[in-house]
């Protein structure tokens, strides 16, 4: 049984720092540009993120891409978790990860939006909670056909049903890990606002459609 109590405070700090810089690697550039594709910030979107690799017209990358960066939040967490045995430094860890992501100090802190992060994240601290927002994800996708709003609703919903007192399949969650995804559906709300301006404009791209944004310099 993980200790929902606080280690020591430089545990913290390293735990929180480690996750920070792991989370920090744009694999999205490092896949790109290793093999032949372009710098992904110069296409679509700008954004480094899986949906925005898939417009280089690389399955195979955004597919990469979609989980080393799900997989980056995962072990940041479980890694604080094995070592400390701490909730709390888990949900640091991973929420340091999240923050790598969406602001890597290697690009200028100029990062993702986090979605894949986020169920990684979500996957790793309590798994049942990470496939029940997933599959919100899909269902959303399969009706609207939008993924960011898809990633919307999804994230919006996950701390709700954080809560469900369902001891069954793993509900509810550890306090930590709660407050982790609060922290982190609050930022993916945050990074999408221009998403949402569009959405509020009925100018959003469906999935599988094509994007005339030009990447903002």
């Amino acid at each position: 049984m993980q200790d929902l109590a606080a280690p020591a405070a430089a545990t913290l700090g390293l735990v929180t720092l480690a996750g920070y810089l792991l989370g920090s690697i744009p694999f999205g550039v490092v896949l790109t540009r290793a093999f032949g594709a372009g710098d992904v910030r110069k296409i679509g979107s700008g954004n480094i993120g899986a949906t925005n690799v898939l417009r280089t017209g690389r399955k195979d990358l955004a597919i990469a891409t979609l989980l080393l960066d799900a997989g980056k939040g995962a072990v940041a967490l479980l890694l604080a978790r094995y070592l400390t045995g701490s909730e709390v430094a888990a949900a640091l860890a991973g929420g340091a990860a999240f923050l790598g992501h969406l602001f890597p100090v290697w690009l200028k802190f100029k990062g993702g939006k986090g979605v894949a992060t986020f169920y990684g994240l979500l996957l790793a601290a309590a798994w049942p909670l990470g496939l029940i927002a997933g599959a919100i994800w899909i269902a959303c996708a399969f009706l609207f056909r939008i993924s960011s709003l898809s990633a919307l609703i999804s994230s919006a919903v996950t701390p709700l049903i954080a809560l469900a007192p369902v001891a069954a399949i793993g509900l509810p969650v550890a306090q930590p890990i709660l407050l982790l995804a609060v922290f982190a559906a609050i930022l993916i709300w945050i990074r999408h606002h221009e998403n949402i301006g569009r959405l509020l404009k009925g100018q959003e791209p469906r999935i599988g459609g094509k994007k005339t944004e030009t990447p903002t310099a």
